[in-house]
């Protein structure tokens, strides 16, 4: 009986196994995707908005139409124009509170860092202490002493969350002061000041990245929670979180009132959370030699 030999060019080959930076470029598409497209109906509602946000002629509970895409809420109000300005006011919720977060977290985080010692507890202890505070509470007391607007909301979401941005980055930067080439540079008589803007920050950028994208979903949500408590942007800004509490009475007869913010605020969130997921794949070695 003969054999019949095959060439390596006709050899079986094995299916390509699945590369995981495919499985990454999916998810950190996919993320953008959905929270651009909701970033991008923020952009336009700057400039352009089918209604008046104040506009209460469409008449009440009017079901969708050529008038009226999406129908109208109680007060005649149309309500694709109010999904675009509560967009507009969950994006800039999100960005005004990750700034913030990220100055002050960033800021106390690395003095924590450099403490020794009773400072380096009584820091420690401060942060916990923070982080445990309810931000609802913080926007009650900020809301007491200022007034029930989107800027005291953003402020009592930035300092909630930057104690938790704060407790990340002195985790990463006393990770980076134990490295050897801090103590080469510190020999070689560069200043602190400079070891942490040539050292510290870029090595920790990436980390820190993905804490503030999971952050940005997080303010996302404490903002509609709060302007459904009546705590956020005051009429006539359509937060998605008033428009939540304004359409649960009438959600029987007129759902959409309440299934429209609720989907978009669940896509927004979804998709900044896909990013922070995409973005720490491709940024974090550790992860990716982990999932390779």
């Amino acid at each position: 009986m003969t054999q019949t030999l095959r060439t390596p060019s006709e050899a079986p080959q094995s299916a390509p196994a699945k590369r995981p930076g495919r499985r990454r470029s999916v998810t950190l598409i996919t993320g953008c995707v959905l929270s651009g497209l909701i970033v991008l109906l923020a952009l336009v509602s700057l400039f352009w908005t089918p209604y008046a946000s104040d506009d209460t002629s469409g008449g009440r509970l009017a079901g969708p139409g050529a008038g009226h895409l999406l129908g109208t809420d109680k007060l005649g109000r149309d309500l694709f124009t109010q999904l675009m300005t509560g967009s507009r006011i969950a994006v800039e919720a999100g960005l005004g509170s990750v700034l913030i977060a990220a100055v002050a977290g960033v800021t106390l985080g690395v003095l924590a860092a450099f403490a020794q010692g009773w400072l380096d507890d009584t820091l420690s202890a401060f942060l916990d202490i923070l982080i445990a505070f309810p931000t609802l509470l913080l926007a009650m007391l900020i809301v007491a002493a200022r007034s029930a607007t989107l800027g005291s909301a953003v402020l009592a979401i930035g300092l909630a969350q930057s104690a938790v941005v704060a407790r990340v980055v002195r985790i990463l930067v006393k990770r980076v002061l134990a490295q050897d080439y801090i103590t080469a540079a510190r020999t070689s008589g560069t200043s602190w000041p400079w070891i942490v803007a040539g050292h510290v920050l870029p090595n920790i950028w990436p980390t820190l990245v993905v804490n503030l994208a999971l952050q940005f979903g997080l303010a996302v949500l404490a903002e509609a929670g709060l302007s459904y408590l009546g705590l956020g942007a005051p009429p006539p800004n359509a937060s998605w979180g008033r428009m939540l509490q304004e359409a649960q009475a009438t959600f029987t007869t007129a759902p959409a009132g309440a299934l429209a913010p609720g989907v978009l605020l669940v896509l927004l969130v979804i998709g900044v959370n896909l990013v922070a997921d995409g973005l720490r794949d491709t940024l974090d070695p550790a992860t990716r030699r982990r999932r390779s």
